[in-house]
């Protein structure tokens, strides 16, 4: 069964990344990170993040960080694609408040 396009919005983005890095890149500008689905695209990100948080946004910047190898287990952790995500100025989002 295929998921509609509000469901693969809502699982488009995994969770939000609340480091002390990010924090203060948030404090400085209008700038977000989330932590998305690895075939996710700039602008579906682009479009969940307009439509689920109600705001707009000016550019998305994505990278993948790569899974590390365990030197003493065969297994390793798993690739985690990064949204840096750049709001219009007077834009916000309340994090603890959750999406609409």
């Amino acid at each position: 069964m295929a998921n509609t396009p509000t469901e693969r919005m809502y699982q488009l983005l995994v969770r939000p990344l609340v480091t002390e890095k990010t924090t203060k890149v948030a404090e400085a500008g209008n700038w977000l990170t989330f932590e998305v689905l690895l075939d996710a695209t700039k602008p579906e990100i682009k479009q969940a993040v307009q439509r689920l948080y109600g705001v707009d946004v000016e550019r998305v910047n994505t990278l993948i960080q790569k899974g590390k190898k365990k030197t003493r287990a065969l297994s390793a952790r798993t690739d985690v694609k990064k949204a840096i995500i750049k709001l219009k100025d007077g834009q916000n989002i309340d994090l603890s408040a959750g999406a609409k």
